[in-house]
């Protein structure tokens, strides 16, 4: 065990999980979807886990792999991604990733084509470069617009956002439960003891089950084995992105991204996962 930090690190695979991703534990997935989504989602009451992975309608259609696959008590479906290192097309994986839920809604014989809400929602760990002049925008809600009139033309499909390195408050600044899962989700590895502004029941419950050392040896190694996954991961890709953009070399950023999912593969991950948390063409992994 060479992990130092009092509590887990919720970008890797396992802490996101160990946090979000159980039935035990979806009261804690309820009250941070509730603190982000907009007024015209309603109140989440309950929600259902669903597969998180998709196929297409046919064998010639791609396969899509979710962090997170929900639906709520009237049916709308939210799929939850945390992106942990840059990416070239997030945006267009976000929207790949929408059009599952959507096209699974249609009805055999006499339908209507009457659709239930999707939100796909992005916790980045990055900040988009086309995104670097608003520094203090952390959450995004995007929806389809008309142009000519600045309203919303079609309120059933959803893209959330939030770029997490932009959110700067300190502990003291802390009002909303929005701003209280953005700083828990930044700095919970840094943390030694609870903040008196996070002691309601439901954070309370996050750093019950976020404590390392509370963990069976296998839990911990398991998480061990994550946290260098993600270590690896933003070290490889973050310098690679950084010395692609100062060469102007995107030839640099793809390959290490490569590197990566191959490592991933190597340590007994899948292929469709190396691929999708290194964000490369799964073909790229594949054997000829």
């Amino acid at each position: 065990m060479t992990t130092q930090e009092r509590y887990i690190n919720p970008f890797t695979d396992f802490g996101f999980k160990k946090i979000f991703g159980s039935e035990v534990n979806k009261d804690l997935l309820i009250a941070f979807l509730n603190s982000l989504l907009p007024d015209d989602a309603g109140i989440i009451a309950d929600l259902s886990f669903m597969p998180t992975e998709q196929t297409g309608r046919s064998d010639y259609d791609r396969r899509a792999i979710f962090d997170l696959h929900c639906k709520n008590q009237h049916g709308d479906t939210f799929i939850v991604e945390m992106q942990r290192a840059k990416q070239n097309y997030f945006k267009d994986r976000s929207v790949f990733y929408a059009s599952f839920p959507i096209q699974q809604q249609a009805k055999k014989g006499t339908w209507d084509f009457r659709l239930k809400p999707v939100y796909m929602v992005g916790i980045l760990d990055f900040i988009f470069d086309e995104d670097q002049a608003s520094r203090d925008v952390v959450h995004h809600e995007v929806k389809l617009l008309d142009r000519s009139t600045g309203q919303v033309f079609y309120n059933k499909l959803t893209f959330i956002y939030l770029e997490l390195p932009k959110f700067r408050k300190s502990v003291d600044e802390l009002v909303t439960d929005f701003d209280k899962w953005c700083y828990l989700l930044r700095h919970l590895p840094e943390l030694t003891d609870r903040p008196q502004r996070l002691q309601e029941k439901v954070f309370s419950k996050v750093f019950e089950i976020a404590e390392i050392a509370k963990y069976s040896p296998a839990e911990a190694a398991a998480y061990e084995d994550s946290l260098k996954i993600y270590r690896d991961l933003k070290n490889v890709i973050d310098t690679a992105f950084d010395e692609g953009k100062a060469e102007g070399k995107v030839e640099g950023i793809e390959e290490g991204k490569l590197q990566v999912a191959q490592r991933l593969v190597e340590i007994g991950m899948s292929t469709e996962q190396a691929a999708k948390i290194a964000g490369v063409p799964i073909a790229l992994l594949q054997s000829p």
